[in-house]
């Protein structure tokens, strides 16, 4: 079987537990817009002030939401887990609200020749990762109105970051992009997990 080293970018998000959401939310869509290859009318978002791209396909919106609102529930369910099983703090700042990952790959079709039994002979599609986009996000949890303010700026701050990191990736790296060679409107499928650490090919197969 083929083997191919996708091309990877690592991009940081940081977030009260009430914008998650939003904020993971418009680092996708960033990503797909410069990513969805569909002919796309130019759309914006505000997130924590900052404007950001949003690429308007009912699909892709849905699926990015799903995903979102599952790494919402998971940081939930940990910080929850956390304050439960954790008395002590070791600073007397914000709370740590925990810490997981969502990620974007982009692959591409090939067509390979098969002989197996039911097909007999004849050629099959196979899907080639060739771009992996990785957000770490990292919650804080402030619990005074001077924390929440250095929390906001700080996420204001990286989210301005992130989102001119990605633009700079996707100018500076082009070489992977593989040729467009369908008619299809999206010519790369995707697909968006969620705290993906070392998940087999069974978990992979039952996401999108």
């Amino acid at each position: 079987m083929e083997q191919q080293t996708p091309q990877e970018f690592i991009l940081e998000a940081f977030a009260d537990p009430a914008s998650v959401r939003d904020v993971v939310r418009g680092i996708l869509h960033t990503i797909f817009f410069h990513r969805f290859f569909p002919s796309l009318t130019p759309h914006s978002r505000e997130v924590l002030d900052i404007t950001l791209p949003y690429v308007e396909d009912a699909e892709l919106d849905t699926m990015i939401e799903k995903r979102a609102a599952e790494l919402a529930r998971e940081l939930d369910a940990e910080r929850t887990h956390s304050h439960s099983h954790s008395h002590q703090r070791s600073s007397g700042g914000g709370g740590n609200g925990g810490r997981g990952n969502i990620s974007v790959q982009f692959f591409e079709k090939k067509r390979r020749k098969t002989w197996l039994p039911k097909l007999a002979y004849g050629s099959v599609d196979e899907e080639i990762c060739w771009e992996c986009w990785t957000v770490k996000v990292t919650v804080a949890e402030p619990r005074t109105e001077s924390e929440r303010a250095k929390v906001r700026k700080a996420m204001e701050q990286t989210l301005l970051t992130t989102a001119m990191k990605i633009v700079t990736c996707v100018n500076s790296q082009k070489d992977h992009i593989p040729p467009i060679t369908t008619s299809e409107a999206n010519p790369f499928p995707y697909q968006i997990n969620v705290n993906q650490k070392d998940a087999g090919w069974a978990t992979r197969m039952g996401i999108y």
